[in-house]
């Protein structure tokens, strides 16, 4: 038996940092969508007690320290399971870049191993495990547009109707988020009103989203690397209606409401970083 799944990017259209909880944790408020900008993961049933994993991206690591390996282990452990399991993932989405690809990756190995192994576990299961990996993994087994509260854990789906084309633009370095959020400082970021935003997205507003978009972590990841301002900046030029780092970063996104305006940006930024891609944001 084998069981294929997709594992879309996303991007932060909102990311507020409202407090920190005393395990360390942030408490964050967040709105993201789903962009086609896909990983696959290939799964296959093994009668063999082990965990297979392979990738065509040389960098992933192809053990416990892989966000997909660590799913298997988790699911493998909490059902007892005595089978196994041959992963291929098949990268597409850059690494350490704030789209979410880690996660997503893991999100989708939950909800394939859960038909490959017959779990019938819940939603609330599936969140359950996935929490246990990345804060982001709850968010990316819902996808689509969602508002995340808590600590990541709280997924509440939106209905809108967002069809914008986007603009990646991922500089020649990458951030890990583990490096960003130790140098939040709650007194002086900067604050993102996602309730606004929310409202906006709701009412498709396009105009009124755009002037609440924002991320908290903009400021902490720019200061240590000014060049991503320079990517904003240069992207706005070309026509973008609105530019935002996604996540920890250090992945810029630009929104515009044309194709023929998208191809303007991904032109001109081609000969300012190697990796540019124009997507869709991906509905339902």
């Amino acid at each position: 038996m084998e069981v294929i799944e997709k594992a879309p990017a996303k991007i932060n259209l909102g990311l507020d940092i409202a407090g920190k909880h005393p395990d360390g944790y942030h408490e964050l408020s967040m709105i993201m969508v789903s962009v086609d900008l896909n990983d696959y993961i290939t799964l296959k049933l093994l009668e063999s007690d082990e965990i297979k994993m392979s990738s065509d991206n040389h960098k992933m690591p192809l053990d416990e320290k892989n966000d997909v390996y660590k799913a298997a282990l988790l699911l493998k452990e909490k059902y007892s399971i005595t089978k196994g399991v041959d992963i291929t993932l098949q990268k597409s989405i850059p690494i350490c870049a704030g789209l979410g690809g880690g996660s997503s990756d893991a999100a989708a190995t939950i909800r394939g191993l859960n038909k490959l192994w017959h779990l019938e576990m819940s939603k609330e299961e599936m969140i359950e495990i996935g929490f246990q990996i990345g804060s982001d993994v709850p968010y990316c087994l819902e996808a689509g547009c969602s508002l995340v509260t808590g600590k990541g854990e709280i997924v509440e789906r939106l209905e809108t109707s967002l069809s914008s084309w986007v603009v990646l633009v991922k500089p020649h370095f990458g951030i890990s988020t583990r490096t960003v959020f130790p140098k939040v400082d709650l007194e002086t970021i900067s604050r993102v009103d996602i309730s606004s935003l929310k409202k906006a997205l709701l009412a498709k507003d396009y105009e009124g989203m755009i002037s609440y978009m924002g991320n908290s972590l903009e400021d902490v990841t720019i200061a240590r690397k000014p060049f991503i301002q320079k990517i904003k900046d240069r992207m706005l030029k070309c026509g973008a209606d609105v530019t935002l780092m996604t996540g920890s970063g250090p992945t810029v996104f630009a929104l515009c409401p044309t194709e023929k305006r998208a191809d303007r940006i991904v032109n001109s930024m081609k000969g300012f970083c190697k990796e540019v891609y124009k997507v869709r944001i991906l509905q339902g």
